[in-house]
């Protein structure tokens, strides 16, 4: 069963692959807000997928942020999140990103549990 304080972290190095100007969300050489999306939404996922039945997963659904700071290429970045509500299938985590100078970003991340067959059958049906 999925209870609230449930915690994760997942970190990442900044390199070219990650920044602003690789990603098209600037123009600069520091780590980019999608990649920081991105980086948040693995240890929320991570942390609840244990607690899950068999054939599902979550998806993220929405995310706020405030990206406070930016990271150069070579720092690390890492994102701590920590369920903090359970409403049925919706599950809410706040979360920081800190490099090793200190807070980068923070925020909020809503995710739903979802049945795999039935939502991807869903998604596909899109083609027809």
């Amino acid at each position: 069963m999925i209870k609230e304080g449930i915690t994760g972290e997942a970190s990442a190095l900044v390199t070219d692959d990650n920044t602003a100007v690789k990603m098209g969300s600037g123009t600069l050489p520091v780590f980019a807000t999608p990649a920081m999306v991105a980086l948040v939404e693995k240890p929320a996922w991570s942390s609840v997928a244990d607690e899950l039945e068999d054939g599902q997963s979550t998806v993220g659904t929405a995310m706020t942020l405030s990206h406070e700071s930016a990271t150069p290429k070579g720092l690390k970045v890492t994102a701590k999140t920590t369920l903090t509500a359970v409403d049925r299938r919706k599950l809410t985590f706040s979360w920081e990103a800190y490099d090793e100078a200190g807070l980068i970003g923070r925020g909020t991340h809503e995710r739903f549990i979802v049945t795999d067959d039935k939502f991807v059958a869903k998604a596909e049906g899109k083609k027809a």
